[in-house]
């Protein structure tokens, strides 16, 4: 959560990128977000751990390319014309790392309030609290404020 708190404004909001994964939405940081892109041919990379399973070719770079619905339990779908790569920057144990997430839909940048953040729910919901920041009221939506570096790990 320090890094939220780094990112939030004085008034309480943080800028974020709102997206679709299954049926959830999540809101990442604005500031960890380098670009948005149409899907692009992934390589299934041998021995790797389902949620990091392919890489893909960005800019010429070789990025990892995450689902993370399988952290959060959801199945696997095929990829429709909504279908984004979310490219970002994230530290993992200190050092940036750029990974491209795989995303339903992406909706917009938007200011979330910190005033309206949830309890975690224990039980009752498919949501794995240990990859989740916090929760967070949006209109009369729950957003998933997503801990990437333990998602990644």
């Amino acid at each position: 959560m320090a890094e939220i708190a780094e990112a939030v404004g004085h008034d309480g909001a943080l800028q974020v990128v709102m997206l679709r994964i299954g049926a959830e939405t999540f809101a990442l940081d604005a500031g960890m977000v380098r670009e948005i892109i149409d899907p692009i041919p992934a390589t299934r990379v041998a021995g790797a751990r389902g949620h990091l399973a392919s890489v893909v070719n960005v800019r010429g770079n070789v990025v990892p390319l995450a689902d993370i619905r399988e952290r959060f339990g959801m199945p696997p779908v095929a990829a429709t014309r909504d279908t984004r790569f979310v490219v970002i920057e994230v530290a993992i144990e200190g050092d940036p790392v750029v990974v491209a997430l795989i995303a339903d839909k992406v909706f917009e940048v938007t200011e979330i309030h910190f005033d309206q953040r949830q309890a975690i729910p224990k039980i009752g919901t498919n949501w794995r609290p240990e990859y989740i920041k916090t929760i967070v009221k949006f209109g009369d939506d729950f957003v998933i404020i997503p801990d990437i570096e333990r998602i990644l790990n």
